[in-house]
């Protein structure tokens, strides 16, 4: 018997149930996995509270890593006993095993755990495509980045430093400043949307910065606007506030001539190949110890309602597992 959450509305935590399920041979192309590690992402929040909808009952979870218990017909890319990670889907990682598509699989590295692997393969795909196709970070680079302290930036900000960039860090409270410093940013910035591209300006001489990475979405986005030089990349990618507002093309035109984008993991990892890149360049940050995995807490898979609450209440303070 397996252990599966599933959904059959949307709303608290509470509506995550435990069900059992039984072994189901893996079809052509597919694998069963036995998980050792589930990745908690808050795009699973946004899916379990209704802000991003999917058909309904559904399972939840797009991140796991395990070993490959049987495979498939014509798989020939993992084999039995291998330990596999995946993210990005499709949904149900929240599960002590599942069925999963063999070409979505990425091998692990011996020094690489399935519980880091778990924490930071999402998250690192994230890092990855932003870092080096929205906006390529490179020697001499000037990067804002906000949410220093969470997952995503706990693995940006140390990355952005190795491809050579200056790092400023956005917290939202004092009290993750010093997450910050220890992630690499050269300088740290408590957030405050009215004074922030006065703080930006100071601290670069004036000059601005070459690319915002910002997920905050509404309550940020004049203030990052405003915190680019001229011609300078505003990448807004998440809403944790709110979607941004509609913008006029002339405050762009007004404001330095300033770039504009809205990306999404899904456009960044839509083939095998294009997947399977980033993801194995993740992989290789971790082994190598460019990117940490900096998990906050694990929790039990009958605990995930304990798990998403934590989450969504703001207590985490880096990367939340699930083990079956």
């Amino acid at each position: 018997m397996i252990s599966v959450i599933r959904i059959t509305e949307a709303g608290s935590p509470d509506v995550m149930k435990v069900i059992t399920g039984e072994k189901t041979d893996p079809a052509a192309g597919q694998v069963w996995l036995e998980q050792e590690a589930i990745g908690v992402n808050y795009l699973d929040v946004t899916q379990r509270n209704g802000a991003v909808r999917i058909p309904l009952p559904s399972g939840l979870g797009l991140e796991g890593a395990g070993r490959v218990a049987a495979v498939g017909e014509g798989v020939d890319n993992v084999k039995v006993g291998q330990r596999v990670a995946y993210a990005t889907g499709p949904i149900g990682a929240y599960a002590s095993a599942r069925l999963f598509p063999a070409e979505r699989l990425v091998p692990l590295p011996d020094n690489v755990s399935c519980e880091d692997a778990a924490a930071v393969l999402f998250k690192g795909i994230t890092a990855q495509y932003l870092l080096k196709s929205t906006f390529q970070v490179a020697q001499g680079a000037t990067v804002l980045l906000y949410g220093v302290a969470g997952g995503v930036g706990q693995i940006m900000a140390p990355w952005a430093k190795a491809l050579g960039a200056t790092v400023i860090g956005v917290v939202s409270k004092p009290a993750s400043v010093p997450i910050a410093k220890n992630a690499g940013c050269d300088h740290v910035i408590v957030f405050n949307p009215t004074t922030l591209a006065d703080e930006v300006a100071k601290v670069t001489d004036g000059r601005k910065v070459d690319v915002v990475y910002d997920p905050v979405g509404r309550i940020s986005f004049e203030a990052s606007l405003n915190s680019l030089r001229p011609r300078g990349l505003l990448v807004s990618f998440g809403a944790s506030s709110g979607a941004p507002g509609p913008v006029e093309l002339s405050t762009l035109n007004a404001k330095g001539s300033l770039f504009l984008t809205r990306p999404s993991i899904v456009a960044h990892t839509s083939t095998a190949a294009e997947y399977q890149q980033r993801a194995k360049d993740v992989l290789s940050a971790l082994a190598a110890g460019t990117i940490s995995a900096h998990i906050w807490r694990t929790y039990a898979l009958a605990d995930a309602v304990t798990a998403h609450s934590d989450l969504e209440n703001g207590k985490s303070a880096g990367a939340i597992i699930l083990t079956p």
